[in-house]
């Protein structure tokens, strides 16, 4: 089968299509056939060299995908061939085909076109688990999430403001500022005119639970906003691995940090979370009250540029990859 694999570790033109050997579905998967799949952040950390697949996954990207099940594996009894599904992936999704294991899938939530659909999996995975299920937000909370205008921020918005939270944001821009209130955001901070923190305090404003995509150049900060009890949930690097934490002032706050990820969980793990997905964001989905957000849409053979778009932060939401 044909796919988009890296070259060697560098910019986007290390990205390849070409051949790779065809995946099976073993027991407990089963075999799709790639409509389309999105790009992550993730997945430009790949190409540099800095995330490397699981042992036993494809070495080519992709963490999410949508398409139609074309072969079963053994003893895989809920799902039939033809099904249209999303799915939560490991890797892969840059390819014609991907196996999947059956606790990953989701069927395409009803009013959703089989190729937007390839922009929910790893965005409503990724904040479900992380702002409701370990961050624990609850209505009337305050909720603060960076990188509002990405794939997961726009996610992240939807989801807290309809849980009853205000939500505060950063973006980059007064149009990505605008496109965050629209889904949702109560309180907007453009980070490249104002720090949020200043922002914070002059508006008398803390947060329960922090969605940080940056690491440590923002780990102090995120601290002196959080509210007593208040819940720091880590997910990305973006401004670094390393930074000096005052314990002390985590203690005055009785404040918790927690780092998570998503990709390397064990199976068993990531169907826990997918299944809550599905009872708790699919209706959501369905009704309306959240939707995708896709920037724009691409052939996969583009992936290059696809990338160049996310690295250069040029869109608002997900930059869908389309295969056939």
């Amino acid at each position: 089968m044909q796919a988009i694999t890296i070259n060697e570790p560098g910019g986007p033109d290390q990205l390849v299509w070409g051949e790779v050997p065809d995946p099976v579905a073993g027991e407990g998967e089963v075999l799709v056939e790639v409509a389309a799949t999105a790009v992550n952040r993730a997945d430009l950390m790949q190409r540099i060299g800095r995330y490397d697949a699981p042992p036993g996954e494809p070495t080519w990207p992709g963490l999410e995908c949508s398409g139609r099940i074309v072969g079963l594996g053994d003893g895989v009894e809920a799902w039939t061939i033809g099904d249209e599904v999303c799915a939560l992936l490991a890797g892969g999704g840059y390819a014609e085909l991907v196996s999947v294991p059956v606790g990953q899938l989701l069927p395409v939530p009803l009013g959703v076109d089989l190729v937007t659909a390839a922009a929910l999996p790893e965005v409503a995975c990724t904040v479900w688990s992380n702002v409701f299920m370990v961050g624990g937000l609850r209505p009337s909370e305050t909720f603060l999430v960076h990188g509002g205008a990405s794939g997961i921020g726009t996610m992240a918005i939807q989801l807290a403001h309809h849980s009853g939270a205000r939500v505060v944001c950063t973006a980059g821009s007064a149009a990505k500022l605008g496109r965050c209130r629209e889904l949702g955001a109560d309180v907007m901070i453009n980070y490249k005119d104002e720090d949020f923190v200043e922002v914070m305090r002059r508006e008398r404003l803390v947060a329960d639970v922090v969605l940080d995509n940056m690491g440590a150049k923002y780990l102090a900060r995120n601290i002196e906003v959080l509210a007593p009890n208040g819940r720091l949930v880590i997910i990305g690097l973006q401004g670094g691995s390393k930074a000096e934490l005052d314990i002390g002032a985590l203690l005055a706050k009785r404040g918790a940090v927690i780092a998570t990820s998503l990709r390397g969980r064990p199976r068993a793990e990531k169907a826990a979370i997918v299944a809550s997905v599905r009872e708790h964001v699919w209706p959501l989905v369905e009704s309306g009250a959240v939707r995708p957000v896709v920037d724009r849409v691409l052939p996969l053979t583009a992936a290059a540029e696809a990338h160049r778009v996310v690295e250069a932060s040029q869109h608002v939401g997900k930059v869908v990859l389309r295969v056939r």
